[in-house]
């Protein structure tokens, strides 16, 4: 998995590549909460994204809880068919804000 931030004022985007499954979600959870102080919303580009597991599912909730209180959007954008498929058989299409 290879991560590219992109910030424009403090709206960050994180373009994801790869999978995001055991081996790499940590890694996103260190990325994504390394920058929490520093942004006023936060954009995950999925285009170049194969998969997810459950492991990177649980980084995507726990981001989400801890954004929401302090009401900082939260997008996942360009989910590709077999990732949106993931979200919508888990139900997280329900509660991630999936564009």
């Amino acid at each position: 998995m290879n991560i590219i931030k992109n910030y424009a004022e403090k709206k960050l985007t994180l373009s994801i590549e790869g999978r995001i499954d055991a081996l790499t979600s940590e890694s996103l959870k260190e990325e994504i909460n390394s920058e929490l102080n520093n942004l006023d919303s936060l954009i995950l580009d999925f285009t170049n994204v194969d998969y997810i597991s459950s492991a990177g599912l649980r980084v995507l909730i726990a981001t989400q809880k801890k954004m929401k209180p302090h009401n900082i959007p939260f997008i996942i954008k360009n989910v590709n068919n077999a990732v949106s498929e993931i979200f919508r058989m888990s139900g997280f299409n329900n509660i991630l804000k999936i564009e």
